[in-house]
């Protein structure tokens, strides 16, 4: 690979020692990096982490043996939009305007203009970005009439009347105003309208269809809903032709005099489940677990990208998922598959099977294989690892609850446990929150689609505390036993609500 190096100055310690050398004016080659974020993927889906999962997954089963995986890794919320949020920017997305839920096609960009974002700080370090996928964090829809609503009718999730969406115009809001030099994406998830394209800021083909609401009553999650429609759109190969675009991606990244980034957010297994022919009844988990199986093949096809341009020994490639599946006690029932393994709750849930996901690491140069760790971690951290990575010391109101992880991605045994606290976040805007084996959730029930308040027992205590060392399925709520540690875990919380920032400043 043409590649440009970064003068050593630019790299931690650390990573010096890894290329051993010793000389400040020396230059060493940064890592391409490539995070790959599943959709809805439970962490007991893949069989290296749960060997009694029903699918077959061997290449993420390759990535956890020839690199780390995290027992304890969160998403920063329970739902897609928010998490995706957190993955950029290295903020809980609750310090945004979305407090809760998720958004839809239409809605305008979430990232506020100007804050800085994974694509932003690594083009100040020399890198060339790409994002490929669902991008799921609104955009500034162009109006044919600038007087009249951007839609009316209905409701943001059943728009009946979009006329006035000025498809043609440039789309801004998008990647390429959040420092990316490339993008190709849909604008939310596969289920949620327009189903479009949008390369570089702009729609790939003329919307001239409006596809009704579709439903294969094979499998309960073969659905997506009505909604404007692309001529180049279809709903059974996107997943196909997002990979195809990362690979293209990597091909003219390989050329470039520098490194790159590729944050490639996959459309599966999220709703609808569509798995190719290939990948037809090749698990024992019906339909979704087919699809789980293709959105694995995925990853191969990139892995076998990087292994063809000689790049995979100094390529940072990561692999989580943006919540946890939506997998229903029945899918359990049926399948015998526990695609959250033993946690309760599912995606939306405060609840443990909502946020704690797969995170699969590998570096052949740095990363030591076959390794593992019990360190809490976040998906918001990805921006202050690639901050320590780079060099790249972070403002205060920059990444302000994102912690490097890098030391234990590289086998270094931290002093002290990595973060004080992780704030968990549910689909309808529930707080929990960890500090070391305790975990204190401000709600009686799930926060999510489990168990809502109000279907909670009569009776039950005000919140929930759970010893998440004896007890990580929390089946034991300690809540009335300890009232000092609810009382201090409250406080805490209350904290990094109020003052912006979870991490240390200056950190």
């Amino acid at each position: 690979m043409k590649q440009s190096t970064l003068i050593k100055s630019i790299f931690p310690a650390a990573l010096m020692a890894i290329t051993g050398c010793s000389q400040p004016e020396e230059k060493v080659t940064p890592p391409n990096i490539i995070y790959i974020l599943a959709d809805d993927m439970g962490y007991g889906d893949v069989k290296a982490l749960n060997p009694q999962s029903k699918i077959p997954t061997p290449h993420l089963d390759r990535l956890v043996g020839e690199g780390i995986h995290f027992t304890d890794a969160h998403t920063n919320s329970a739902v897609c939009t928010p998490t995706r949020y957190g993955i950029l920017t290295g903020r809980y997305c609750f310090r945004s305007r979305l407090k809760s839920g998720v958004l839809v096609g239409h809605e305008p960009s979430l990232i506020e203009p100007g804050r800085t974002t994974i694509g932003s700080l690594l083009q100040e370090a020399g890198y060339y970005t790409g994002c490929v996928g669902k991008w799921h964090l609104g955009l500034d829809w162009a109006k044919k009439d600038p007087t009249l609503p951007l839609w009316h009718g209905g409701n943001l999730w059943d728009m009946k009347n979009t006329e006035n969406v000025n498809y043609a115009a440039p789309v801004p809001g998008g990647p390429s105003d959040h420092g990316f030099n490339y993008s190709y994406i849909i604008p939310a998830s596969l289920d949620i309208a327009p189903y479009v394209y949008i390369e570089n800021g702009e729609v790939t083909a003329p919307v001239t269809k409006h596809v009704p609401n579709f439903k294969d009553e094979k499998a309960r999650g073969m659905w997506y809903r009505h909604g404007d429609t692309a001529e180049d759109f279809d709903h059974t190969t996107v997943l196909q032709n997002l990979t195809d675009k990362a690979l293209a991606f990597i091909d003219k990244a390989s050329e470039k005099e520098q490194p790159f980034l590729l944050y490639f957010p996959l459309t599966s297994p999220h709703t609808p489940w569509l798995p190719s022919k290939d990948y037809e009844g090749i698990s024992e988990a019906g339909v979704y677990g087919d699809f789980v199986a293709m959105t694995d093949g995925m990853v191969g096809r990139i892995l076998e990208s990087l292994d063809a341009h000689q790049l995979s020994d100094n390529t940072l490639i990561i692999f989580t998922s943006d919540n946890g599946s939506h997998w229903l006690e029945s899918d359990i029932k049926t399948f015998k598959h526990r695609a959250n393994a033993h946690r309760i709750g599912m995606k939306s849930d405060v609840w443990e099977g909502g946020h704690r996901v797969p995170f699969i690491a590998r570096w052949p140069k740095a990363i030591p294989a076959d390794s593992k760790s019990n360190e809490v971690i976040c998906t918001t951290d990805l921006l202050a690892t690639c901050a320590e990575l780079t060099n790249q010391p972070l403002a205060n109101d920059e990444g302000e609850d994102s912690y490097s992880i890098l030391p234990t991605l590289l086998g270094q045994s931290p002093d002290k446990t990595l973060r004080e606290a992780t704030i968990h976040h549910s689909v309808n805007g529930t707080f929990a929150i960890r500090k070391g084996k305790w975990k204190f959730i401000d709600a009686k029930g799930s926060g999510g689609w489990s168990l809502p308040e109000n279907k909670v027992a009569e009776g039950a205590p005000a919140g929930q505390l759970y010893n998440m060392q004896a007890d990580p399925s929390e089946q034991t709520n300690l809540y009335t036993q300890h009232p000092e540690i609810v009382q201090e875990l409250k406080v805490l919380l209350e904290k990094y609500k109020a003052q912006g920032f979870s991490r240390p400043i200056g950190q």
